[in-house]
């Protein structure tokens, strides 16, 4: 473990008016509240937070930071408080590591819905502090170098979120050195057999070449010695998690991959950064299509050099960064760039971005996402995008990720632009809408009044802010359709329930849910945003809880004791008139199933846990729900008159929810309820009978067997 004054000794190397007593002071209080407590591997966990800090030194970061770094996991995993901290650092110092704290409690590898709302407290701590967020990277950066002593499913785990939250959002932040270590590192954990395969091919590659680096790095400098230049020349092979992307990518093996080196020129200024392009392109054939000038168009993260890929010595491709030492400072720290210290001083970098600005670039779209896997989409699209620079005909500049279209680049100059967009043309030449666009094109959008964007666009467009406007502009359209359909589910439940529906019973409920009016209520019935059933239960919950029938819908199924409590199987949902079974639960009761579920196929060799059961003779109440896979033609009115089938039926809607849209068709699933299951196959014959009912199934979700 790094002792104090090692530490210290790091800090004061670019920062020589650092607070070395509030370093020893952080550095002896972490130890003594992480006194007694081992890392899996068995080594005092202090040695932990002190690998942060030292992390993050490398970064030239301010004291605040670093010692952020050495009290991170003190509020989580000590008795130590926010109160504690503040009193002896400072409520700055405590505010990061109460910062820390939050973020490490978010399980970003949840659920999608849970994932998407975690993903909004990450960027808003981001948004408050970004120093929170270095001092996290650098956190996780470690725990993976040091991961073998974790149990192999945690290493799974931590691996696979940090290839898809920690990694891109390093690399987004411009400190892509942190991003590609990262990568590897979790690349180690998830496929070890296609990383040592990688690092074989190398050694071979090396046996049979010799040190490829040495002699084109030696190449470079010999060119520049003759034009004069003053510049330090730098060569690595790229990572094996770097070389497995651009395999499976390009569909290539590793014999055919070429560009698998890399090499940096760091120069005085910016006029040389030119003059060494033209060298390189005067000495070495340039590769057509992999140039990429980021010092005249810089990326939002801070990020500034020309890129260019040429054909070396033997005929490999290598790709050549060129940048100054300024730019190059940025490129390795990228947003942390800001707090880093040089002799004393924060530097005054002119390249370093406004961290509170380039957050704003990274979230500005993400507050128009109106549900869990749009907000999700979003960020994971901003931070893995990389960047293309396109032109109005104006000669404007519109940023854009690579892969973006020309209904992407309208949407980014003006909504309007965008949902009244009918074509384009890129470089003078009419293109499909769903062309991708390169660097340096200029693009004209040819708009028409009357336009209005169409449900395929989602699959073409790339960006969030394009996909947001499209589905607002979808649900709009679709408005006027899901209250007509609101109407007829309207009517049919209460109906059901011996009511007639009314404008003012509609406002009423409207009221009584927080909704606006009727019209929205009405609306969010047809979208399955609120059931049909929440509504009746809102306005008659003596009505909704229970109706007299000739069988007491408490003890519907024969063949209990009277102790024994029962519910329906969530896989096979049974209906009366159905052959049933149950199966006991110590703690549960009894479920009870239908004769041929699939699901009790797992308690054939538990005999004694089978119950012989029968429904009640006589009519059953409508209280049983059934899950219908229903696909129907996507045209106008069809989901209306399936409705109205199945309420002809005197059969309820409870709940629809749409699995899949496409052009031709909607798949979705309705749960219904039915008295037994003379009824139900009355609902069944009657939709199937009904011409755009395409498919027809009773869904069986084993799944959610107990």
């Amino acid at each position: 473990m790094i002792d104090v004054e090692d530490l210290i000794a790091l800090v004061r190397n670019y920062n020589p008016r650092t607070n070395e007593g509030l370093i020893r002071r952080a550095y002896a209080y972490g130890a003594q509240m992480h006194e007694g407590q081992k890392r899996h591997s068995g080594e005092p966990y202090f040695t932990h937070p002190v690998a942060v800090a030292a992390i993050l030194t490398e970064m030239r970061l301010d004291d605040a930071t670093i010692v952020t770094a050495l009290l991170h996991d003190t509020i989580e995993d000590t008795k130590s408080t926010w109160g504690a901290i503040s009193e002896l650092f400072g409520s700055e110092i405590a505010d990061l590591v109460d910062g820390v704290t939050k973020l490490t409690n978010l399980q970003l590898s949840s659920s999608e819905a849970k994932q998407a709302e975690n993903m909004r407290k990450l960027l808003i701590a981001m948004s408050r502090d970004l120093r929170v967020i270095l001092v996290k990277l650098a956190d996780r950066l470690h725990s993976m170098r040091t991961i073998k002593s974790m149990h192999p499913e945690k290493q799974a785990q931590k691996a696979r979120e940090t290839m898809e939250i920690f990694a891109p959002l390093a690399g987004r932040m411009g400190m892509q050195w942190m991003r590609e270590e990262l990568e590897d590192l979790s690349f180690r954990v998830l496929n070890p057999e296609a990383r040592n395969s990688i690092i074989r091919r190398f050694i071979t590659l090396q046996r049979e070449t010799g040190d490829v680096v040495h002699k084109i790095t030696n190449d470079i400098r010999v060119e520049l010695e003759k034009a004069g230049i003053e510049a330090d020349v730098y060569g690595r092979a790229k990572k094996p998690y770097s070389i497995w992307r651009k395999m499976k990518e390009k569909e290539l093996g590793f014999s055919r991959l070429s560009d698998i080196y890399g090499f940096r020129v760091i120069t005085r200024d910016v006029a040389d950064c030119y003059r060494v392009l033209g060298l390189i392109h005067t000495r070495w054939r340039a590769v057509p299509g992999r140039f990429k000038d980021y010092i005249s168009q810089p990326k939002s993260n801070g990020y500034r050099s020309i890129h260019t890929t040429v054909s070396g010595r033997d005929g490999k491709r290598v790709e050549v960064q060129i940048r100054t030492r300024q730019m190059h400072e940025v490129a390795e720290a990228g947003v942390a760039a800001h707090w880093a210290y040089r002799d004393g001083e924060r530097t005054a970098n002119p390249f370093a971005v406004d961290p509170a600005k380039w957050i704003s670039t990274l979230t500005e779209r993400f507050d128009q996402a109106e549900d869990h896997d749009e907000f999700l989409e979003h960020v994971k699209l901003e931070m893995y995008s990389d960047q293309v620079f396109c032109f109005t005909p104006k000669g404007d500049v519109i940023q854009l990720p690579r892969g973006a279209t020309p209904l992407d680049f309208a949407y980014a100059i003006h909504t309007r632009i965008g949902n009244s967009c009918v074509s384009a043309k890129v470089d003078g030449l009419r293109v499909p809408l769903w062309t991708r666009l390169k660097n340096g094109q200029s693009v004209e959008i040819i708009t028409a009044e009357g336009q209005r964007p169409q449900a395929s666009w989602i699959d073409i467009v790339v960006t969030g802010r394009a996909k947001a406007a499209i589905r607002r502009s979808l649900r709009e359209e679709d408005n006027q359709r899901f209250i007509r359909l609101g109407q007829e589910l309207a009517r049919v439940a209460f109906e059901h329930v011996g009511k007639k529906v009314s404008d003012k019973a509609l406002r009423t409920a409207a009221r009584m849910l927080g909704l606006a009016d009727e019209v929205e209520l009405l609306a969010r019935l047809g979208s399955a945003e609120i059931t049909a059933r929440r509504v009746i239960e809102t306005l008659y919950p003596e009505l909704a809880a229970s109706r007299p029938d000739e069988v007491d819908a408490k003890r519907p199924v024969v063949g209990l004791s009277p102790e024994q409590s029962f519910r329906r199987a969530s896989c096979c949902q049974p209906v009366p008139g159905e052959r049933i079974v149950g199966i006991t639960y110590r703690g549960q009761g009894v479920v009870v199933h239908a004769i041929d579920c699939a699901a009790l196929e797992e308690f054939e060799e538990q005999p004694e846990r089978w119950v012989d059961l029968h429904w009640q003779g006589g009519r059953h109440p409508v209280a049983h729900t059934v899950t219908l896979d229903v696909t129907i033609s996507n045209d106008t009115g069809v989901l209306g008159r399936v409705c109205t089938l199945i309420g002809e039926q005197k059969a309820n809607i409870s709940d629809l929810h749409f699995v899949d849209r496409k052009p031709d068709y909607y798949r979705l699933l309705i749960e219904v309820d039915v008295r037994d299951v003379e009824h139900l196959h009355a609902v069944m014959t009657a939709l199937e009978a009904e011409s755009d009912v395409a498919q027809l199934s009773r869904h069986r979700d084993l799944s959610r067997k107990p």
